[in-house]
């Protein structure tokens, strides 16, 4: 199985393995290119990929919507672009920036953003989760979508937090991904549903946090 977001990732697949104990669950990261070819070739049963709403979907591949958000910026608490209610393109500009690596769908969507305007300095990173392990050990900011930092293990403990980019409207989504030609196992049906309900207790959950966080 291919990755993309821990806060998902990982409930469940600790609810799979209660239900498939003597099943092995491979988590691998890798780019949209690799993800869609291992699912056609039958390396993999599922991915969890990110578009950008309004991308074309691979016809041969079976999409379900999972969840829908915003890219922002992920920085630690102590930054100074942590003080700003949002953050703009110039205010990214002035922090070291950790984009992802070509292939991966933030790749394209922070180049889109900043049109061709380069940061002071500026790190490749390999998929989201090495971005947030930059990010805690205070090596610069990164643009990621917002369900992929909020909840996440190290935003829970405060090494990392998000702000929402000034002035951008764009709509990230992260579906599940399976081939539409084979069987599917039994497994991999049970791993599918146990995502789009995590998902939607995921959705359920933020839609609270936002109801607290305007009571106070």
């Amino acid at each position: 199985m291919f990755a993309a977001t821990v806060p998902l990732l990982v409930p469940a697949v600790r609810e799979f393995h209660a239900l498939h104990p003597a099943t092995e669950v491979e988590v691998i990261a890798a780019q949209q290119s690799v993800i869609h070819r291992s699912l056609l070739e039958g390396g993999v049963d599922l991915g969890l990929v990110n578009y950008l709403e309004g991308d074309d979907l691979a016809p041969d591949l079976h999409t379900t919507e999972l969840l829908r958000g915003r890219p922002v910026v992920c920085l630690r608490p102590d930054s100074p672009l942590a003080g700003l209610e949002s953050v703009g393109v110039d205010d990214l500009l002035s922090e070291p920036l950790i984009v992802m690596r070509s292939g991966y769908l933030m790749h394209r969507f922070t180049h889109r953003l900043l049109k061709g305007r380069t940061p002071s300095f500026s790190y490749s990173a390999d998929g989201a989760e090495m971005g947030k392990l930059m990010v805690a050990e205070g090596l610069g900011v990164t643009v990621l979508p917002d369900y992929s930092v909020i909840g996440d293990p190290l935003e829970r403990t405060g090494a990392i937090t998000a702000r929402p980019l000034k002035d951008d409207t764009t709509t990230v989504l992260l579906v599940v991904q399976r081939s539409r030609s084979g069987s599917v196992t039994r497994a991999a049906r049970d791993l599918h549903r146990i995502f789009v309900e995590r998902a939607e207790a995921h959705r359920d959950g933020a839609r609270g946090r936002g109801q607290d966080a305007g009571e106070r």
